[in-house]
């Protein structure tokens, strides 16, 4: 049986993962960006991969338990990474919390029913989330780990997020949170799950966000990083291979902070 490689989101992080795990497997590449998808599915198949490409929309569960099932048909599902997301740059609070934040919650609990034994999983969150440490209450926190999908958007605190940057940080803090929840629902298929938290990552949507109110920040963070730089789409894809892949078979359930630096800057370099 064929092994399958499932990449949601065909932006930079997606297809840098796609090239890097994609050779031997099928691929099933998915987005919402229907012109996206093509053009990056065609040069995949140009390249060689065995790619099919689907449209999903990770913020209804019907889309992504039809996205499982195709990854299911297609032969045995070791891995999958989650790179879709929007950014504050590009959507409204409300499109946000349904995107990062339930359509992460979507992808974990339909793929965690077609995963194989021994297959990983990797959701990209951010740095924000790191930021969001503290800023939550501690019940608030678990609501977000273990609510169910559909009912993620009720949760009252919610109501009270001034503005998309906001939406954002909650959204990718209950993405890390959320993922150590799932380990354990993954843990019983015999799968694993982690997330991985880029920071400021030399993209399309990261540039988008460089030229926005935040870029200012954002650069201040870069400059101040241990590491004095962008990130690259295939720093994101070296992490994701490595906890998709056999050296990392004791680890599940954990964020991977892959931001050059940065919140070390902000916590204890002044940046």
């Amino acid at each position: 049986m064929s092994e399958v490689l499932v990449v949601i989101g065909a932006g930079g992080m997606g297809e840098a993962v796609a090239r890097r795990l994609g050779s031997g497997r099928q691929v099933l590449l998915a987005d919402f960006d229907a012109e996206v998808l093509d053009r990056v599915a065609a040069a995949l198949d140009g390249d060689g991969y065995r790619v099919h490409a689907r449209k999903v929309d990770v913020s209804q569960r019907d889309s992504v338990s039809s996205l499982a099932e195709q990854a299911a048909a297609l032969g045995s599902v070791t891995a999958l990474a989650h790179t879709a997301g929007l950014s504050p740059a590009q959507a409204s609070t409300a499109a946000i919390l349904a995107v990062d934040m339930v359509g992460v919650a979507l992808v974990l609990e339909e793929f965690a029913k077609v995963v194989a034994p021994g297959g990983a999983g990797v959701v990209i969150a951010s740095m924000a989330g790191a930021f969001a440490i503290g800023q939550l209450p501690a019940e608030a926190e678990a609501a977000l780990a273990t609510t169910a999908a559909d009912d993620l958007l009720d949760l009252p605190f919610l109501a009270g997020l001034p503005n998309p940057g906001a939406a954002y940080s909650v959204a990718k803090r209950a993405n890390q949170v959320r993922v150590q929840a799932a380990s354990l629902a993954w843990g019983q298929r015999g799968a694993r799950v982690n997330s991985v938290s880029p920071g400021v990552i030399s993209t399309v949507m990261g540039r988008r966000e460089l030229a926005g109110e935040s870029g200012v920040g954002m650069r201040a963070m870069v400059e101040a990083s241990g590491t004095g730089r962008q990130g690259t789409a295939g720093d994101i894809a070296a992490a994701a291979a490595f906890l998709l892949g056999p050296d990392a078979s004791f680890i599940t359930g954990t964020d991977l902070l892959v931001d050059g630096g940065a919140v070390a800057a902000v916590r204890y370099g002044g940046a």
